[in-house]
């Protein structure tokens, strides 16, 4: 597992042209991309012919722009939907990711006295333990009472079973922020609904990180953002999923907007809200077209790669790296995420078991490494296949082991 090792397999790699289609910070091992996923370098003349179009067409441009923007949202709907395993219908990209968590809720969260209480799991990512409290509240419930915390470590369909009538939703991050634990969720959906309860996810890590099938695993809502590994760039429209069989009901109440009104009569300007049937529904205002040019640009990639490609080299990557932390620094460093492949994405968290895990962050930083800590004690480094490879992870490494040492 020499350096030159890592060179030759990267260039047997059949994805490794496209670590060139990104551009790079200068000088980095850049393994960021559960936080922030790299620019395609198709963003920037995407966003130009937008701006292009709206310096000559001004307002003409919803109908008459290259790619017009009154449906420009329109053109996301089918490869986000490859993505995440839905039909096309069934996804729309909209808004930034709390904020769809807050919408979902408003129709799938509908506490009753005798069933109000929500999943969520250990170390769930801050906004969605400050939404899921605060849709508690705003329903009059308590936390204390209402809030279900299941351990990474515990089993999620036993929790649910002993919470039973009692569970009104399930909304779990299908993989967790900060150990990169993957859930099963076709598991979950099945057995939160046999408790009568509404399954939801928070796919903030798993778009583009892993294979989702959210419309066969019958899961009712999920919302995501599309900066980390769909590299949307920083605070991109994020995307929300609405199962088909809930497209036209009508007693699910909503926060509406014109945006998600019937599109034949929408210009009639009625005051009676007609929802479109679909994800689309759900929507409340125009999105920012000059924000959803570099994510169209990303999704194709993912398009033309496929999720099953970027999940084998993923794979292949990931356990590379494992091996890698294993042999240089056993004993050292303990890996948190999940061994087993089917558990876990691209992401590695690691905790420094000798000296101070604090100052070897720092240390790898002030080298050249782009990845992130979390409190209290954890390294995450993501080795985002589409632009990530074998001699990324292997300098990684050994900076670290420097560090450490």
């Amino acid at each position: 597992m020499t350096l030159d090792d890592a060179k030759k397999l990267d260039r047997d790699d059949p994805l490794a042209p496209y670590r060139e289609r990104f551009h790079r910070p200068e000088d980095t091992v850049y393994l960021c991309g559960h936080s922030l996923g790299l620019q395609p370098k198709s963003a920037a003349a995407k966003v130009e012919e937008e701006l292009d179009d709206w310096k000559r067409m001004g307002v003409r441009g919803h109908m008459g722009a290259r790619r017009p923007w009154m449906p420009y949202h329109e053109l996301l709907a089918e490869k986000g939907a490859r993505v995440v395993g839905a039909m096309p219908s069934e996804v729309v990209h909209m808004n930034t990711l709390s904020v769809n968590v807050h919408l979902l809720m408003v129709s799938f969260y509908r506490p009753t006295p005798e069933r109000h209480k929500i999943l969520i799991e250990e170390h769930a990512f801050p906004s969605d333990h400050y939404a899921v409290a605060s849709q508690i509240r705003f329903h009059g419930f308590d936390p204390a009472d209402s809030l279900v915390i299941v351990g990474l470590d515990e089993d999620v369909q036993e929790v649910i079973d002993r919470e039973g009538d009692a569970l009104a939703l399930v909304w779990l991050g299908g993989v967790n922020y900060y150990s990169g634990h993957v859930f099963d969720m076709r598991a979950i959906s099945e057995h939160g609904h046999k408790v009568g309860a509404v399954v939801g996810f928070d796919l903030a890590h798993g778009a583009g990180n892993v294979p989702l099938a959210l419309h066969d695993w019958d899961v009712d809502c999920a919302a995501w953002c599309t900066y980390k590994y769909l590299n949307g760039g920083p605070g991109s429209v994020a995307a929300a999923f609405v199962h088909e069989r809930h497209a036209t009901r009508d007693d699910l109440p909503r926060f509406a907007g014109w945006w998600g009104h019937d599109k034949e009569t929408r210009f009639k300007m009625g005051p009676e809200f007609k929802a479109i049937p679909g994800a689309e529904g759900w929507q409340l205002s125009n999105p920012p077209i000059l924000s959803l040019a570099p994510v169209l640009a990303s999704l194709e990639m993912f398009d033309e790669v496929g999720m099953d490609a970027l999940r084998t080299k993923s794979e292949k990557l990931t356990r590379y790296f494992e091996e890698l932390i294993g042999r240089e620094l056993a004993g050292r460093v303990d890996i948190v995420t999940p061994r087993e492949p089917e558990r876990r994405g691209a992401q590695l968290s690691l905790r420094i078991l000798t000296g101070n895990g604090r100052a070897a962050f720092d240390a790898i930083s002030a080298r050249g490494v782009v990845c992130d800590w979390r409190e209290p004690d954890v390294i995450r480094a993501a080795a985002a296949p589409l632009y990530n490879g074998f001699e990324d992870v292997h300098r990684f490494a050994n900076i670290l082991k420097d560090a450490i040492a």
